[in-house]
């Protein structure tokens, strides 16, 4: 086991490793065996005010501090991830029962933002605009919001903290990284040691492991961060961005989808199979961009059916740590019953079980369904599990409709023969990304990632960055002399 789940299993708070004074602890158990990975005391208000206060402090000098330099911390830090990988890919199949493919698959992303934070460092550039005033000159700054809150989601907890935290840093902000409950280490403290060995400044970044049964509100409602980051559900999305608004402060909110992948007629069918599979059962479908909905075609239903049923019965769901398995835990019981009844729901409603997988603790096997009624509320609902919908359609414009209706807009794919067929398809799908002849899954570190209705507000990625984690100031110069009316 690693030496992370004893090691780092505190606050981390100006530059300090200490425990939590609250009177209570969070239990991070391993969802496949639940072993009893660490216990961490919980931080109160006032740990999470001295955390805020010290990246105010520190984020001072950093925004002060010249661009390339900063710069270095951040090409330490991808060392670092590098050395350690093994280290962190065991923590990552211990703490959220991801296999060693969906931990290989999150350290490969983590590694091309922490490229990206090196560049994105340099980017913010200031602009002179003509003024209609003679002698005036208008100067625009790009300058950095100050502190940044972030709260991580358990689902890919070290990628969806770095990728707030390392761009909010690179631009010269303070953070202060809230992770799930079930994930302090990895989407928390692991951060915290990663960056502290990479020799950033103490007090830059800080990490409260805690809950909102301890602290309320504290976390976003404090005075001094002036943007926060959420990475979760629509339901405390919406509560983060009321009470973000109450506060006059910024949010980003990257929330969950209910996204499609819909086979047309003239589709290379295996690889639509190949595709759906991954697509809606990666890392137990505990992914906001996985495919819930998969919409086919009558013309060529029948055999994507077959051909996608027999793929998913290969599925091996088991131990995360033996590399053959497929499907690993679910992260906890709550989320094993809700799939559970997810699945027993469709059932009641009419729908027909092509796969029906049992469920162990928090093993859930993959289950396909097909005939569930068109006015079942469960396709227009977020399924965070391992349970495909089939749904057949006939024609593009039925497709078009039944992709759109659903609150989420976040991603999808469509698979086709002719680009362009499916280029015009993706433009009528209201949704913020969306994938011609390939998964629904991606993320990558300079295309704008987000999504529309429920699914977000805001993007985060390359040069949206900037406008997610600085602000514009502008500084005007009389030169001449300007005249007044009185």
């Amino acid at each position: 086991m690693s030496s992370y789940f004893t090691d780092l299993a505190q606050q981390y708070i100006d530059g300090e490793w200490r425990p939590g004074t609250g009177s209570w602890d969070i239990i991070d158990f391993n969802p496949y065996d639940n072993e009893k990975l660490a216990s961490v005391t919980i931080a109160t208000a006032d740990e999470v005010d001295a955390a805020y206060r010290a990246a105010e402090r520190a984020q001072k000098q950093w925004a002060a501090t010249n661009p390339y330099a900063r710069r270095a911390v951040f090409e330490k830090a991808l060392r670092l991830v590098e050395e350690r990988e093994e280290e962190i890919s065991e923590a990552i199949v211990a703490e959220l029962g991801g296999t060693r493919l969906k931990a290989a698959f999150e350290l490969h992303l983590a590694k091309e933002f922490l490229r990206e934070a090196v560049h994105l460092a340099l980017r913010p550039e200031g602009r002179i605009i003509p003024s209609p005033v003679d002698g005036k000159e208008n100067r625009v700054y790009r300058v950095p919001v100050g502190v940044v809150g972030v709260i991580s989601p358990f689902n890919f907890p070290f990628l969806l903290s770095l990728k707030s935290v390392a761009p909010a840093l690179a631009l010269g902000n303070g953070v202060v990284l809230k992770p799930h409950q079930n994930t302090p280490i990895v989407g928390g403290t692991l951060v915290a040691k990663l960056f502290e060995d990479a020799g950033l400044p103490g007090g830059l970044l800080n990490v409260v492991v805690t809950d909102i049964a301890e602290i309320g509100d504290a976390f976003i409602e404090h005075p001094v961060p002036k943007v926060i980051s959420f990475t979760g559900s629509d339901k405390v999305g919406r509560h983060v961005a009321t009470v973000c608004a109450a506060h006059f402060k910024r949010s980003i909110l990257e929330l969950g989808g209910n996204s499609a992948l819909v086979v047309l007629d003239d589709a290379d069918v295996d690889y639509a199979v190949d595709a759906a599979v991954f697509s809606r059962y990666v890392h137990q479908g505990q992914v906001c961009m996985a495919a819930n909905r998969v919409l086919v075609d009558r013309a060529v239903a029948d055999e994507f059916t077959e051909k996608f049923v027999a793929k998913v019965r290969t599925l091996r769901t088991g131990d995360p740590r033996d590399p053959s398995t497929v499907i690993g835990p679910v992260i906890n019981s709550s989320q094993a019953d809700a799939v559970s009844g997810v699945v027993e729901q469709a059932l009641a409603e009419g729908a027909t079980a092509l796969v029906h997988g049992t469920v162990t603790d928090n093993l859930v096997e993959p289950s396909v369904l097909t005939g569930l009624p068109a006015d079942s509320a469960l396709l227009r609902q977020e399924v965070f599990g391992p349970v495909a919908f089939l749904v057949p359609f006939d024609g593009e414009e039925e497709a078009v409709r039944l992709v759109n209706d659903t609150p989420y807009g976040l991603s999808g794919a469509v698979h086709t023969a002719d680009v362009e067929r499916g280029v015009n398809f993706a433009k009528r799908i209201d949704t913020g990304m969306f994938h011609v002849n390939d998964g629904t899954v991606h993320d990558e570190p300079i295309v704008p990632f987000g999504g529309e209705k429920h699914s977000g507000i805001g993007r985060l990625n390359g040069d949206t960055m900037l406008d997610a984690f600085t602000t514009q100031k502008w500084i005007s110069v009389q030169h001449g002399r300007s005249g007044f009316p009185f």
